[in-house]
């Protein structure tokens, strides 16, 4: 089995390029899992794996194999080579080379007769994205469309904060545009999270196929969703602010949905 002992190991070189650069990531069309409960969700959505990096000292390499097959490439690295490539603080000693998914709508398979999806347009925050994504892995949603993406999503920080649910959650990117097309022609109805020509959240139905659109705290959804809703909604304020976190505004009405559908 290989070992690599040194920061500046070319290969490990190429590692922190994708550790670090979208652009990379999108070319190689790879990226890097860190720790064993995001690798753990990521083989649960099937995802593929090219290299298993590991320091013996932290994790064995039995440990490795309860994980993944024998067959999988694994290469022992140094604490020194691991702290350079890892993103978080906390020492798991495991990295995955891990292959990206094609997010394309035309990938998209839903689960059930009526779907519900949560729609975030323009959300820039991965932190904000990966609180979105543990809300739909919480609400066992369809899906989870990412309209005009601002974030690459395999971004270590969408990872960390998404908890390894940006791997468990069936995603598509696309256009808002793409993504009105696609709910239309698929017979699914549009709720737009927004305060302008609104109703209170739950005075609706949500029984039929449904997608509940977010958009960012600052400017809130574009027109164009504005318009293509089948109905827009709002939950109502009871204090000093007129909005709340898009994650937790999501969170209530989807559960909102949930409850309605009996879950």
């Amino acid at each position: 089995m290989k070992e690599i002992t040194s920061i500046h190991n070319s290969y490990i070189k190429e590692l922190q390029k994708l550790q670090d650069k979208s652009r990379e990531r999108k070319k190689i069309g790879r990226f890097i899992i860190e720790g064993k409960r995001e690798i753990s969700l990521a083989i649960k959505g099937n995802y593929e794996f090219d290299t298993i990096l590991f320091v013996e000292e932290i994790i064995s390499e039995k440990e490795i194999l309860a994980l993944f097959n024998e067959n999988v490439n694994r290469i022992v690295i140094s604490k020194e080579v691991y702290q350079k490539l890892a993103y978080r603080d906390s020492t798991e000693g495991i990295l995955a080379v891990t292959k990206a998914k094609d997010f394309s709508l035309e990938n998209i398979k839903f689960k059930n007769k009526n779907p519900l999806i949560l729609i975030a347009e323009s959300v820039e925050k991965p932190g904000n994205i990966g609180a979105l994504l543990r809300t739909a892995d919480a609400a066992n949603l369809d899906a989870v469309f990412i309209a005009d993406p601002k974030s690459d999503l395999y971004n270590s920080n969408i990872i960390r904060s998404s908890v390894g649910c940006v791997f468990t959650n069936e995603i598509a990117l696309g256009t808002s545009a793409e993504i009105i097309n696609f709910l239309q022609k698929n017979n699914i109805n549009i709720f737009a999270a927004t305060l302008q020509n609104s109703n209170e959240y739950h005075k609706e139905n949500y029984t039929e196929a449904t997608a509940i659109v977010v958009g960012t705290e600052a400017t809130g959804l574009t027109e164009q969703w504005r318009d293509a809703a089948t109905q827009n909604i709002n939950i109502p304020m009871q204090g000093q602010i007129d909005s709340m976190n898009v994650s937790v505004s999501a969170a209530i009405i989807l559960f909102e949905a949930k409850r309605q559908r009996n879950f």
